[in-house]
């Protein structure tokens, strides 16, 4: 094939997953011509499995204060000129009925397929043009543009999009993709880890509480010092490996390997100051005195654990005893050996270091024409829909930009 015959486009995007979709929607209802290419047979497994099955597609209280960075400024300009409102409106507009579930977060009241049709229409409405599964085998710039040599042909473009999100959830095909085209242009990358995952336990140390897998409570957990302390109220799940819940997922963005994490796990009551005032009004044991609060196969394991014999008499027990124990009550202190890795991750944290990016474009500075959105950044929402409206927002970013919308 001559350079003449070889298939030109405005943009061609990489990743035909949320934040991919978006910013192809936007560029090919500008009038623009738009290829997406993705090495999978099925758009955007990662919004058919999410929520679910229901796909926690926004939240309604996404602000830049949900989300980590190292470059923690950066979301705010994709994030304030599309929001949470903005794809409800898209969503509205679609008729795709949905539910607040908790804290803001929106959910589809049928399927995740509803916004995958969405997006797929979006981008029709646009003459957006596929190649699934497709694969890349390589991307060079020259003075013109990109030239991609894909396993269907080669194709040239004026813009390059990168939106293949990071490694979390390898199964449904998370690569490093994203990290391999930014080391070839040499684009830094902030180290990537497992986020919104479960953390684990060195199997010795949590033997005591394998018994107790499957309960599940509201508590507020911490981790980091005074300066960095940061803490949520969500469920926890006591697993047989480990701890998981919105807890867990939430805290496990934040927590550093050799970090103790601290749990409340009765966030309403002082525990030492009620034993201590029920020594004069109670008969009770320990072990009946907190499944009042707490369900009783969780008090058995944790007195047990914490070296307290479940049967002795309240009133038989020492202040000082009875504020150690409020103490592990109302401030658990644990080591976690790790998480659950990848394979349980619902994002990956880190990624194309933002500084290399306008925050207005998402295009690299150094090399223009090219563009990073999604996951595949340095920009890691919590959970509750906030990841998605980051997909969202980037996308449509770098839509505009290189639609010349903004």
């Amino acid at each position: 094939m001559t350079i003449e015959e070889t298939p030109s486009y405005d943009l061609l995007v990489i990743g035909a997953g949320a934040a991919g979709m978006m910013c192809a929607s936007v560029v090919g209802q500008a009038g623009k011509k738009v290829l997406v290419i993705d090495h999978a047979s099925k758009l955007a497994e990662k919004i058919r499995i999410s929520g679910g099955g229901r796909c926690n597609f926004t939240n309604l209280h996404a602000a830049p204060n949900h989300f980590l960075s190292e470059n923690p400024h950066f979301c705010k300009s994709a994030l304030s000129r599309y929001t949470s409102q903005d794809f409800l409106h898209l969503v509205k507009r679609y008729r795709i009925a949905f539910h607040e579930k908790h804290k803001g977060q929106l959910f589809c009241d049928e399927s995740a397929e509803d916004i995958i049709r969405m997006l797929k229409s979006e981008c029709e409405l646009g003459k957006v043009q596929w190649r699934m599964p497709c694969s890349i085998n390589t991307l060079q710039k020259d003075e013109n543009g990109f030239i991609v040599d894909t396993q269907q042909g080669v194709v040239s473009a004026a813009n390059v999009v990168i939106a293949t999100g990071g490694l979390s959830i390898p199964k449904i095909g998370a690569t490093d993709f994203s990290y391999r085209i930014a080391k070839q242009f040499g684009i830094k990358i902030v180290e990537p880890r497992p986020a919104l995952v479960p953390l684990t336990f060195d199997a010795q140390s949590w033997a005591p509480f394998v018994p107790m897998a499957g309960i599940s409570l509201e508590v507020d957990i911490e981790t980091g010092d005074k300066k960095n302390k940061i803490v949520f109220r969500e469920d926890l799940l006591f697993t047989h490996r480990g701890l998981s819940g919105p807890a867990i997922l939430q805290i496990s963005s934040y927590w550093q390997p050799g970090q103790n994490i601290r749990i409340n796990l009765l966030p309403e009551l002082d525990v030492a100051n009620a034993l201590i005032a029920a020594k004069t009004t109670t008969k009770k044991n320990l072990a009946n005195f907190l499944a009042a609060y707490l369900p009783a196969r969780l008090v058995d394991g944790l007195l047990s654990a914490q070296g307290f014999d479940g049967e002795q008499k309240i009133a038989d027990m020492q202040d000082k005893r009875l504020r150690l124990l409020g103490e592990k009550m109302n401030r658990w202190e644990l080591l976690p050996s790790g998480s659950e890795g990848y394979r349980k991750a619902e994002v990956t944290r880190g990624g194309v270091d933002t500084r290399e990016l306008s925050q207005q474009s998402m295009m690299v500075k150094a090399v223009p024409g090219l563009y990073f959105i999604g996951e595949a950044v340095d920009v890691t929402g919590w959970l509750g829909g906030f990841n998605f409206q980051w997909a969202w927002a980037s996308g449509v970013a770098a839509g505009k930009a290189i639609a010349g919308l903004e």
